[in-house]
């Protein structure tokens, strides 16, 4: 970079950006969240209302994490979930449950269906950050996984 270079206008171009998709059919809660990963990791978000949405995008892309409602209208989050980890681009992605649901029974349920974790609203900013960036940093590059530890 010479001298004359602006470092704050080179460096978000080179800056990895992760991906997220937020799947939750309340609009005001997708703008929340979207708004928090914005700001706080500088994200790029892609956002869902309906389950079939959500599927469609998920089909087309990998995300680098998915943060997933259960309590949605047509097939709900459960079903998106095992959608997800069939045979999408976002098998493997990290998926971030959303819910009101409290319950261990419906953790138990998401996780056993391969959730990676469990955020229960009301959010909070800080736990939502923090396990947003533990399941981004805990899924590494494809390559890496298969060359890890040799």
């Amino acid at each position: 970079m010479s001298a004359h270079e602006n470092p704050a206008k080179t460096v978000p171009e080179k800056a990895i950006r992760h991906r997220v998709l937020i799947v939750d059919d309340e609009e005001s809660m997708r703008l929340y969240l979207a708004r928090i990963l914005a700001s706080e990791l500088d994200a790029e978000v892609t956002l869902a209302g309906t389950c079939e949405q959500a599927l469609h995008l998920a089909g087309s892309y990998a995300y680098d994490t998915v943060l997933l409602d259960l309590l949605m209208p047509g097939i709900g989050g459960y079903e998106v979930l095992r959608e997800l980890r069939r045979a999408s681009p976002n098998a493997a992605t990290p998926v971030i449950i959303v819910s009101v649901l409290s319950d261990k029974a419906a953790h138990d349920r998401c996780m056993k269906a391969g959730a990676n974790a469990y955020v229960v609203k009301p959010v909070e900013r800080n736990a939502l950050v923090a396990t947003v960036k533990a399941q981004i940093a805990g899924r590494g590059k494809p390559e890496a996984r298969v060359h890890d530890h040799n």
